[in-house]
């Protein structure tokens, strides 16, 4: 291959870089309003009522929205109430602060634990905050404990982390007659197609979604959002075009989190190091949501499992998916489960870990990344660092299962040399312009420069949503198997015209060649200059065999700890990712140094806090809702371990999952004293060593 594999730039890097990207904020028509949506400001409240007299005596105020609510019931703060649009920002701003509601306040719980309490509010009413458990079994557990000779029982906390994309949601729309154009900020443009078109009941094909370029999402922007259909109705009735976009205290609101969870874990094992027995039952809150599940055990084989797992319902924001939705929490518990007990067998944790992990991927790869990262040096006691300043090191696992799904795509091949290639798909960020280009490329014997790609329009060929780690499993076997089709109609009419096989015609560095005795050669331009019409046009969609599921990867990671202050500093992180077949080296070590960042940050900084008395959360923006930044940011070490044979496989997901327990760990090695709740903040560390004293 001569451009899969390799580093390359991307194809849409000029753009951005010179701010000539046009994402959903900077999309703008003729004539277009100012939209924002008014937030409740109480958790729990009935609206009584929404007074919008004196917003539409304030000039230029085009429209107002006052039932945008459904039940006029709010669970949490931020829920929608009222919308408005506007002629400016600042009036729009204005116009807010206008609104008069009267609400009839409730009492309200906010924490998982305290959900969890017979004497706790209830978030709906004839529901208990605590929903039955989703139970998963294998083997006899119990028969699993009988069997083991050591027994282990721990408890961890995970935090609720918000997704905080770049560009927060929203949408520009505007009605074209009867139909409605939305420009979004989306992972998946058909599915905002069909949801919205279901909640405005509207045909399908009178509602077209477009996303150029979007800042960030997570899994956070999967789903249509209620934002979207406030602008449709906004811009019927000002009959003008309307950009919503989300202020960053709505966005830290209504938008989604990862779930927080508390995990309580049983573990049993041979003194040879197997493990016989895992039990756990855990509890998350995905706010008025489900989905809170926390993914137990995560990696490792053991033969007799039962996990109890409860949903809890709080007066705060529904969860959404976020890069490997119940992963993090399980593996920052299971790592820390997995060393401890190999303390108590005595066991070195990575020698623990490859008798009881069967992939075969993973077994190389802890070969690979120990040597690199110099695991020989590990501390066998460990704070046994003189001094204040300690160091420590440590380990954790990544697994992920999704791959491929169908996926269309279309291609145009012009008489002038020229190719365009059109996929409904959309770039989360991660490079699938470039990808599509790349593989294009490949097929063709071209570079990338000479493919034009056309995605992110709901009107081009069915593609999926970016998220999972499917775009590129997905998008990649489709893309493929369109430029193999093109080649093959191409290389029909070069045969004919050389009076060769069409087995005979090759594609190579902007070349077609007719192989054999003939030796004859054309360029890539005077070989497109041979159709008959000014354009061949060829379709093609995902098939079986490019691309494959189950991921496989580990990070070691190197902590300092200042004892006398609890900060912690990562020193480095060596990450060795299953990659596959990589497309595109740059974008992949992009996306796993992305992941390894989101995972320090979760394991260090960021945390959702709430005002207990009043419900709201104090720390909706980018100053005190604390992210990692440059300066905390270690040197990172990417192995990229590469089984082309696979196929196409996602890399998006698994980098972010194991990055937290493997610092826990670190940190133990360092201190002697484990920190069981996320985020490990120098409080904690304190308290900790502190109890440890006593």
């Amino acid at each position: 291959m001569k451009i899969l594999g390799k580093k390359y730039p991307r194809i849409d890097g000029a753009e951005k870089v010179t701010g000539r990207a046009r994402y959903t904020y900077d999309q703008f028509k003729e004539g277009m309003l100012y939209g924002a949506i008014l937030g409740s400001r109480y958790p729990a409240a009935k609206i009584v009522k929404i007074d919008d007299s004196m917003v539409w005596s304030l000039p230029g105020v085009k429209a107002v929205l006052t039932d945008v609510h459904p039940t006029g019931r709010v669970r949490y703060v931020g829920e929608e109430i009222a919308a408005v649009a506007a002629t400016t920002p600042e009036i729009l701003g204005e116009a807010l602060r206008l609104f008069r509601v009267e609400y009839e306040k409730l009492p309200f719980t906010l924490y998982l634990e305290e959900a969890m309490k017979d004497e706790a509010p209830r978030v709906f009413p004839r529901r208990s905050n605590v929903n039955k458990p989703r139970i998963r079994e294998e083997g006899n557990v119990e028969q699993g404990f009988a069997q083991a000779e050591v027994v282990l029982e721990d408890t961890f906390r995970t935090q609720v982390q918000i997704q905080t994309p770049l560009e927060s949601h929203g949408s520009m729309v505007y009605w074209d007659g009867d139909e409605l154009i939305i420009y979004d900020s989306t992972q998946a443009v058909h599915g905002v197609r069909e949801g919205i078109a279901k909640m405005l009941d509207m045909p399908l094909h009178k509602v077209r979604v477009i996303c150029h370029h979007m800042g960030g999402g997570f899994g956070s922007k999967l789903q249509p959002g209620i934002y979207t259909v406030i602008a449709a109705r906004l811009a019927k009735q000002a009959n003008a075009p309307v950009r919503l976009m989300l202020d960053r205290q709505l966005e830290f609101l209504t938008t989604g989190n990862r779930p927080d969870s508390l995990s309580r874990i049983k573990m049993g094992a041979k003194r040879d190091g197997t493990i016989t027995a895992f039990f756990a039952k855990t509890y998350g809150t995905a706010g008025i949501g489900n989905g809170a599940g926390v993914r137990l055990p995560i990696v490792y084989s053991i033969p007799n499992v039962r996990h109890e797992h409860h949903d809890v319902y709080t007066n705060a924001g529904a969860a959404r998916p976020f890069r490997a939705p119940g992963c993090p929490q399980a593996s920052f518990a299971m790592e820390q489960m997995m060393d401890e007990m190999a303390e108590k067998l005595g066991m070195d944790p990575l020698q623990f870990r490859l008798k009881n992990d069967s992939n075969p991927t993973r077994q190389k790869e802890w070969m690979i990344g120990a040597e690199r990262f110099g695991w020989h040096r590990r501390k066998v006691t460990p704070a046994s660092d003189p001094g204040p300043i300690k160091r420590g090191m440590g380990l954790g696992a990544s697994i992920w299962w999704p791959g491929g799904r169908g996926t269309k795509a279309s291609m145009k091949i012009y008489s002038d040399g020229s190719v365009e290639v059109f996929c409904g798909t959309q770039d989360l960020g991660t490079g699938t312009r470039t990808h599509i280009a790349a593989v294009a490329a490949e097929e063709l014997g071209l570079e990338l420069k000479q493919i034009k790609v056309h995605i992110g329009d709901s009107n081009y060929p069915r593609s999926g949503a970016s998220g999972g780690s499917t775009t590129s499993p997905s998008v990649a076997p489709a893309i493929k198997n369109t430029a193999e089709k093109a080649r093959q109609e191409l290389g029909k009419i070069l045969a004919e015209h050389w009076n060769v096989s069409p087995e005979a015609i090759i594609f190579s560095d902007g070349y077609v060649i007719a192989s054999g005795e003939a030796k004859q050669r054309l360029s890539w331009k005077e070989a497109c200059g041979l159709l008959e019409t000014d354009v061949l046009e060829v379709h093609g969609e995902w098939s079986e065999g490019l691309s494959s599921s189950g991921v496989a990867g580990c990070q070691f990671a190197e902590v300092e700890v200042d004892t006398d202050t609890g900060k912690i500093r990562v020193l480095r992180i060596v990450a060795v990712a299953d990659c596959g077949l990589i497309l595109d080296r740059l974008t992949t070590e992009s996306q796993v140094n992305g992941g390894i960042i989101q995972g320090i940050s979760y394991a260090l900084f960021e945390e959702r806090l709430f005002d207990p008395q009043t419900g709201a959360m104090v720390n909706p923006n980018f100053e005190t809702y604390k992210i990692v930044g440059t300066m905390e940011t270690p040197e990172i070490e990417v192995i990229l371990f590469d089984e082309p044979e696979r196929g196409v496989i996602g890399i998006g997901e698994p980098p972010t999952i194991p990055t937290s327990g493997a610092i826990a760990n670190a940190v133990y090695n360092a201190i002697g004293v484990r920190i069981k709740s996320l985020p490990m903040t120098p409080d904690k560390v304190l308290q900790a060593l502190a109890n440890q004293k006593a």
